[in-house]
């Protein structure tokens, strides 16, 4: 079989993803169940509800897609997925843009077949088929390669994708082993993963999303982000409360927002937290910084984000179990006198306000305020 290799030209990585990535993936709701179809329905949904409008551009397959080599070494898609072109071609035609999995080892997460000693042959079926953005699991590499091979086997994928000449963000999924912060980005990546895989409950979300990204946030910027893993919000698992401060979260960390839930049933509460534009603006600034906590007292957490037009997003959370007063003095923001705030969530102005802003937070909850300075 010949590939024609797409001449869209070679992006420089920073071209890529400039600000986090935003779309939908398929293994949060749906696992191995993903098929054609599916993704053909999400994309429908994504531009009919007004997702494509809000940001969310990518449509990605995780796991389960491959099928068996060809006599010459192609991977083909498996009878889920009878034409991964014309998919492609279909994702396009709305406007979107398409992803696909794999993984450096001999066989993916699922047990399906992965890209060890196809390297630069599945990149260039990828790039042939129009595929966007690659999304690579480590899973069975650590039983052929040491951790410390890691990087270089990385930056093989990493060199293959660019090799393509088609401009293909490149998403590193190794679970934040080896420091990946500090080289994730020298390898071609735009975003990789710092921890192991999300869970829809409040403790696996609060525990990624609070505790294990502080001390990453230089590593973060415009064409390469920390990736603290997909969205769960309306897969069932959390109350609206807790999915307003995941999406919160998320937006403050620069983090890629890749919803993966079912689009087609999500309901209205669903709907308004994830096409919240004004939490997406935050998440998408074009500053490109990862926002920091600058406090943590019983339960309550103060976080800022500096913005592009000088603004700054501030974000009350409460992690404890019951309501609790958060009280944000200018001094340890870094602010004076008196600014104008946004309340995020309630879409309305709150007033100016001199040296502190006060307020009362539901347990697991947020308020989320823009500044303007």
């Amino acid at each position: 079989m010949v590939f024609v290799l797409s001449l869209a030209p070679i992006c420089l990585a920073a071209d890529l993803a400039s600000t986090p990535p935003m779309g939908w993936n398929s293994w949060n709701k749906f696992a191995e169940k993903v098929d054609d179809k599916t993704v053909r329905e999400m994309a429908d949904t994504i531009v009919s509800t007004g997702m494509k409008d809000a940001g969310y551009i990518y449509v990605n397959i995780d796991d389960t897609w491959e099928g068996e080599r060809d006599a010459q070494g192609n991977i083909q898609s498996n009878k889920k997925f009878p034409d991964m072109k014309a998919l492609a071609d279909y994702v396009h035609s709305k406007g979107l843009k398409i992803g696909i999995y794999s993984s450096p080892g001999p066989k993916t997460c699922a047990g399906y077949e992965g890209s060890y000693q196809h390297e630069q042959q599945d990149a260039n079926t990828w790039a042939a088929w129009g595929i966007d953005y690659v999304k690579y699991d480590w899973c069975s590499a650590d039983k052929i390669y040491k951790p410390t091979e890691m990087q270089a086997i990385y930056k093989k994928m990493g060199d293959a994708l660019k090799a393509t000449g088609r401009p293909i963000v490149f998403s590193l999924c190794q679970y934040g082993l080896q420091n990946v912060w500090e080289w994730g980005g020298s390898v071609g990546g735009n975003l990789w993963r710092t921890t192991g895989d999300i869970e829809d409950n409040w403790k696996s979300m609060s525990t990624i999303g609070f505790d294990k990204q502080a001390g990453h946030e230089k590593y973060a910027g415009p064409g390469h982000w920390n990736d603290p893993d997909m969205l769960e919000i309306g897969n069932g698992g959390m109350s609206a409360t807790e999915y307003r401060t995941h999406m919160s979260l998320w937006a403050m960390l620069a983090a890629p927002l890749l919803a993966g839930n079912d689009l087609r049933s999500m309901t209205k509460e669903t709907h308004d937290i994830l096409e919240n534009k004004e939490v997406i603006a935050i998440d998408q600034d074009k500053l490109g910084r990862q926002g920091t906590r600058v406090s943590k007292e019983a339960g309550a957490e103060i976080w800022t984000k500096p913005l592009e037009n000088g603004d700054l997003a501030l974000a009350l959370f409460n992690r404890s179990e019951a309501m609790v007063s958060v009280k944000a003095f200018w001094e340890i923001l870094g602010l004076k006198g008196k600014h104008k705030l946004r309340d995020l969530w309630a879409h309305e102005d709150l007033g100016s306000f001199r040296d502190y802003y006060s307020r009362e937070v539901v347990a697991h909850g947020v308020v989320l305020l823009r500044i303007a300075r």
